[in-house]
């Protein structure tokens, strides 16, 4: 997890070390943007916006007259407004408006000379572009934008648009109603021929078929299926009144004696009957009462003629109801003959009647039916017609206007202060965007860690931006330091194979190679070292003007064999410090660097100084410095920061090996310290250290 963390912030350093050194870029991008945008601003004209709100309903009656609490209510439409809003957009809409405002002679004077009328179609495109139609969220309100440079006119055409829209809906639902109207009349005056055509066809049938009806026609009832249904209701009560007999008969025939006297008079309800049976029970009560008494004996005459009566009376009800039991027989049979009666002769109707219906009547038959058919479409048809006129009477607000809109107060563009403000934003992002791109084409080293993961070679020191020669900055300079580092680890590295002679090389030209090497041989010098300059450039020497010296004889000389090392070799004036200058290299003395002289040479100076470092071309296109390479102990490559790409040192890097040269590591030079905040704080602390000890210094010298 810290690990993550470290390299996160690392990101963001590289990213802000990115942004620091092209702030010159960035700043100017942003500038320039806010400066444009400003401009473009405080050009623009001032325009106006108007709103117009509008409720929009789909279409319905303020009162329904045949509304049906029962019918389903159509549902929500959500495409019913995006349809309604491209309607307020359309062509036939804006033209009207147009029309209506005379816009077309309003902008003719505003956009052309003579004042003359624009098209209409460049009129369309100018409304086109000043209007915006807008639906408020989940609500049936739609906003109607206008934007001019007039804020009366803005608020003018707004409401006409609103204005008319609603007659358009309004119009437009009249005449597809009155459309409908013409449509249905037509189909009635149609179908009123028809139903004559039917009704003609029908009389035509009855008349030759001879069907005779009760009743008017196409109402009526055909006689056959009167008198069928007569003989049906006969057949019906006959066959109630002899399963009623039926059922009598049946009852009084499975009783006899008393049950059967009994069930008689409640079944048959005879008055003769009922009075034997009623004699007969007030004769039995009185002989009950004569013998219960105990007056009179069984033998006394009014007993005797009391059993004489009840025996008389019991005579006359069972004949009686034999004969009831018989007259019940016979009525049944004179019902149940009644009733086959009637059914054979139904029987025989119906079959009659069927064969009628299927010869005769069908065809009556189907031409009523479409009688009834085409008068019940007539009816419908017309039915329809006087509803749809009652429709049209009926008030409708499809469209209301909720807020007219009023002339503003304000412009609503241009908006300065965002407008400046999203300058600022936009030239910002550029800026910036500019400078990663920039950042993304250059492939020039800028870290150290590039250099150490690129080339693969230590960094010895990291010398910072306008660096001068020391003679002429002073020992004191914060420079000076950096010059002081790079002799310490080169003392370090050649005490491990007691080696002396260097050479400082470089990939391009201007990398600033002569410079690394004066200052490194004078701190060197500095340090109480004997240290030996030999400028190896002869093509472009200048190790000589650092310290004022003549260049008339040097390095050309020893490599031609006119003079020997130690007759060419001069004092500078510093102390431990001498130099051997390159000569006045002749025409025609190309190529004169060769292994065995220059071998020879060091060889010959070597052992008399510390340090000998030699002062070489650029190695990309001149074989001089490959050859130097090959013949010291090792090689110091300067490397310039952000000068030329990665590509420049790699390849001087390979050729020094391929020339057998020891690089011993790599000078990052020309730092600019004040953007790089890893070199800043290296310096500054550096300078702060240093700076400390020699107040410090002072103090205690002023103390004793």
């Amino acid at each position: 997890m810290a690990e993550d963390n470290q390299t996160s912030a690392l990101h963001f350093l590289d990213y802000w070390r990115v942004i620091r050194d092209r702030k010159e870029v960035i700043l100017a991008v942003a500038l320039l943007t806010i400066v444009t945008g400003t401009a473009y601003t405080l050009m623009m004209p001032k325009k106006f916006t108007a709103t117009t709100q509008l409720e929009v309903r789909e279409d319905a009656m303020d009162v329904d007259p045949f509304y049906d609490r029962q019918a389903t209510r159509m549902g929500y439409n959500p495409f019913f407004l995006m349809t309604q809003e491209k309607i307020m957009r359309s062509r036939p809409v804006l033209t009207e408006v147009i029309r209506r405002l005379n816009l077309q002679r309003v902008w003719g004077a505003e956009l052309n000379e003579d004042k003359s009328p624009i098209t209409i179609d460049l009129a369309l495109q100018i409304l086109s572009r000043s209007l915006r139609v807008e639906q408020d969220r989940d609500t049936v309100l739609m906003n109607i934008r206008v934007t001019t440079e007039d804020a009366k006119r803005s608020a003018e055409i707004a409401n006409e648009i609103a204005n008319v829209y609603r007659d358009r809906r309004l119009n437009a639902k009249r005449r597809e109603i009155q459309r409908a109207i013409d449509a249905i009349s037509n189909e009635v005056r149609k179908q009123q021929e028809r139903v004559e055509e039917a009704e003609a066809e029908l009389q035509r049938i009855r008349e030759e078929r001879g069907i005779s009806l009760i009743g008017r026609m196409g109402m009526g009832i055909r006689v056959e299926t009167t008198r069928l249904n007569m003989l049906e209701s006969e057949r019906s009560g006959a066959r109630v009144e002899m399963l009623v007999r039926k059922a009598r008969l049946e009852q009084l025939e499975n009783l006899d004696g008393t049950e059967l006297m009994e069930a008689a008079a409640y079944i048959v309800q005879d008055p003769t009957l009922m009075s034997i049976r009623q004699q007969l029970i007030d004769s039995e009560v009185s002989l009950e009462l004569m013998l219960n008494t105990g007056v009179v004996g069984e033998n006394h005459p009014d007993v005797l003629r009391l059993k004489g009566a009840v025996d008389e009376l019991r005579r006359q009800l069972d004949s009686a109801l034999m004969g009831l039991k018989a007259g019940l027989r016979a009525d049944y049979e004179v019902a149940l003959q009644k009733f086959n009666a009637l059914d054979e002769e139904l029987q025989a109707i119906k079959t009659l009647d069927i064969e009628s219906e299927g010869e005769d009547y069908l065809p009556f038959s189907r031409a009523e039916r479409n009688v009834q058919v085409q008068r019940d479409i007539l009816t419908a048809l017309r039915a329809r017609v006087t509803q749809t006129g009652i429709e049209v009477e009926v008030p409708r607000t499809t469209v209301e206007i909720i807020e007219e809109a009023e002339p503003p107060q304000r412009p609503s563009s241009p908006l300065v202060v965002l407008n400046i403000f999203l300058s600022v934003v936009l030239g910002l992002l550029a800026g910036v965007g500019l400078a990663f791109f920039v950042e993304y084409l250059d492939v020039s080293i800028k870290t150290v860690d590039e250099v150490e993961k690129y080339l693969g070679l230590p960094v010895l020191a990291v010398i910072p931006q306008q660096s001068r020669p020391l003679t002429e900055a002073g020992q004191s300079s914060g420079q000076g330091e950096a010059y002081r580092s790079l002799r310490t680890s080169l003392a370090l590295l050649a005490r491990e194979g007691n080696q002396k002679v260097f050479a400082v090389l470089s990939g391009g030209v201007g990398e600033g190679k002569s410079t690394t090497l004066f200052n490194l041989a004078y701190v060197c010098a500095e340090q109480g070292s004997k240290v030996l300059i030999i400028d190896s450039d002869l093509r472009r020497p200048v190790q000589h003007k650092m310290v004022g010296l003549p260049n008339r004889v040097g390095m050309v000389n020893i490599l031609t064999g006119e003079m020997k090392a130690e007759e060419v070799i001069q004092e500078t004036g510093v102390p431990n410090l001498w130099m051997m200058t390159s000569g006045r290299l002749r025409r025609g003395s190309m190529g004169i660097m060769n292994s065995p002289r220059l071998r020879a040479a060091l060889d010959a100076v070597k052992d008399q100084y510390d340090y000998v470092l030699l002062d070489s071309p650029p190695i990309l296109g001149v074989t001089d410095a490959a050859i130097l390479a090959g013949e010291v102990d090792g090689v110091l490559l300067v490397v310039q920061y952000r000068k030329y790409p990665k590509i420049i040192s790699l390849r001087a890097k390979r050729m020094i090996e391929n020339a057998g040269g020891r690089l011993l590591g790599s000078v990052l030079n020309n730092i600019n310290i004040m953007r790089d905040d890893y070199y800043y704080y290296y310096h500054y602390t550096t300078k702060k250290y240093y700076g400390s000890t020699k107040h410090e210094q002072d103090d205690d010298a002023t103390e004793a």
